[in-house]
């Protein structure tokens, strides 16, 4: 997949372009209809797919007050997933206060048109782009009439009557709820991040733990089981996240067992991929109450996690 980052260099293969346009965090059920259905399109018409997205997240430069944004996938995740959807050519657009400033008139004609003489173009049913958003599916489809190119605008794809939306998905990861997260994205959700040393609460109690420091959005506090993916091997685990009110940390803290696994894992990446809540957090009166909590959330992540109930894509 070619990833192009700069709008004056378009090879010239691109011409004629099946192309999408959009912010793609997270990469969901949705997105990824639209990628598919781009990709056929293009074999169909012996073109290229080509999406264009932007960098960093619109809402970063737009609203700077909102902090922090919760992005669902930093770019390298975000074009992974993409050229795992069989895209041809990423255009990564630079997003800035400038940019922001662009009419979606001089978007279509100097980008879509001049550059890239699309032949025909998808987008997502709410998507509005360019100054006061007024590119949105009516503006697109009246251009493309005028100008010469197909616009088709893709329904939402619902999961379980619901619709898959990267604002939909943020919600339900800060709500703790990453198994509807997880069925939006059509995957588990995934936080990947460096092990440091914490405050080693586990290890005192008999059940050593790794902290993690990752820059994604974090579920809601409480015990989660997990899949965790270290160096290329898959381990099941729990992880805690919060405060540890049992030894009244000011902090909070990421930290995730391993079962069944013994080594030296720190300064090492490591992918955390939620399946499923077990509990919220809870202050114990005791190291010895919480230890045999941590028991009972192991023995539930078990059930879990050898259930099926982590038949879910990239698990």
């Amino acid at each position: 997949m070619k990833i192009i980052r700069n709008i004056d260099n378009i090879p010239e293969d691109l011409t004629g372009a099946i192309v999408t346009i959009g912010n793609f965090d997270g990469i969901h059920l949705g997105h990824r209809e639209i990628f598919r259905k781009l990709v056929r399109a293009a074999g169909e018409k012996n073109k290229k797919s080509v999406v264009i997205t932007f960098d960093p997240h619109p809402q970063k430069i737009i609203h700077p007050e909102r902090r922090p944004f919760f992005l669902l996938t930093p770019l390298n995740e975000k074009l992974s997933l993409i050229k795992s959807c069989g895209v041809d050519a990423v255009i990564l657009l630079t997003f800035s206060i400038e940019f922001a400033g662009i009419t979606a008139e001089r978007f279509v004609e100097d980008i879509l048109w001049k550059k890239l003489r699309l032949s025909k173009l998808l987008v997502g049913y709410d998507y509005a782009f360019g100054k006061g958003k007024k590119g949105n599916a009516k503006f697109l489809k009246a251009s493309g009439r005028r100008i010469g190119f197909q616009v088709e605008v893709m329904g939402a794809v619902k999961t379980g009557g619901v619709i898959s939306s990267s604002t939909g998905i943020r919600l339900a990861i800060l709500d703790g709820n990453v198994k509807l997260a997880s069925e939006m994205l059509g995957r588990p959700y995934g936080v990947t991040g460096s092990v440091v040393k914490g405050y080693r609460r586990g290890t005192e109690i008999g059940y050593p733990t790794a902290n993690i420091k990752s820059e994604k959005v974090i579920p809601a506090t409480g015990v989660y089981a997990i899949i965790a993916r270290l160096e290329g091997v898959r381990h099941p685990g729990v992880i805690n996240i919060g405060y540890n009110p049992t030894f009244g940390n000011e902090e909070i803290s990421t930290e995730v067992h391993l079962l069944d696994f013994e080594g030296n894992i720190y300064g090492k990446d490591i992918t955390i991929l939620f399946i499923d809540r077990l509990r919220d957090e809870t202050k114990f009166e005791s190291s010895e109450e919480l230890a045999l909590q941590i028991k009972r959330d192991i023995e539930r992540a078990r059930e879990i996690l050898s259930s099926g109930e982590t038949d879910i894509p990239g698990a």
